[in-house]
């Protein structure tokens, strides 16, 4: 028994490897809504067999990413805009208790230069969606962690995967890059006065900001997104 532990351990650590990468895909758009997910091609892609691929396609199937069609296969599910409200809802209702106890507290200085970063960051990133969308996470994870709610960010990032992928279709055209930055400085303004109302309005406003510009995707991109609920 104990001989074949690590083989089953490295078996799972495949499995979830190979669920990462094709969910990091499948945010970021470069597997796009209705491509074909082929078990054989996946299998050549990550050089293993068909078991773990699989094994990654039923946990995507499960958060909505993917949809199982019989006769027919997997494809990359399109974006849900109601399951994207959905997640919009959890991601502000945990915030606003992070940001709260954030603007309570006082900041360590690691923890102000981890926003500061994060902002100048984004500011670099401006023309590149994948990597604007990571700084503007790593903003909202340094509240979280300088008020030891890193588990809690852990939750946010598993349930925001629908919002995610709506950023990423926004940005830079539909989204200006420069409103979400002065909305992080609004929120950080706040946390830094200890005003915690204040601080809970910004954050709100922010995460808002994605309804503003649902509709208007959809239209772009009827192909992408769902609408129906």
């Amino acid at each position: 028994m104990t001989a074949h532990r690590p083989l089953l351990q490295g078996s799972e650590q495949q499995d979830r490897s190979i669920y990462r990468v094709l969910r990091q895909d499948i945010v970021t758009l470069r597997l796009k809504p209705g491509t074909r997910l082929s078990e054989n091609e996946l299998a050549a892609r990550f050089e293993t067999s068909r078991a773990p691929v699989r094994e990654a396609l039923i946990r995507l199937a499960e958060e909505g990413l993917i949809d199982v069609r019989p006769q027919r296969g997997s494809f990359v599910s399109r974006i849900s805009l109601a399951a994207m409200e959905q997640a919009r809802l959890v991601r502000e209702a945990l915030e606003v208790v992070i940001i709260r106890r954030a603007a309570e507290a006082r900041l360590s200085k690691s923890a102000l230069r981890g926003c500061e970063t994060a902002i100048a960051a984004q500011l670099e990133a401006r023309d590149d969606p994948e990597r604007f969308t990571s700084a503007d996470d790593e903003f909202h994870r340094a509240f979280a962690e300088a008020t030891s709610l890193g588990g809690v960010w852990s939750i946010i990032e598993r349930e925001k995967v629908q919002f995610d992928r709506v950023r990423i279709l926004s940005l830079p055209q539909v989204t200006p890059v420069d409103v979400l930055i002065a909305q992080h400085r609004a929120i950080l303004k706040a946390v830094l006065d200890g005003d915690p109302n204040q601080a809970e309005k910004a954050i709100r406003t922010h995460l808002s900001e994605v309804l503003r510009i649902a509709d208007d995707l959809a239209i772009r991109h009827p192909d992408l997104i769902e609408t129906g609920h």
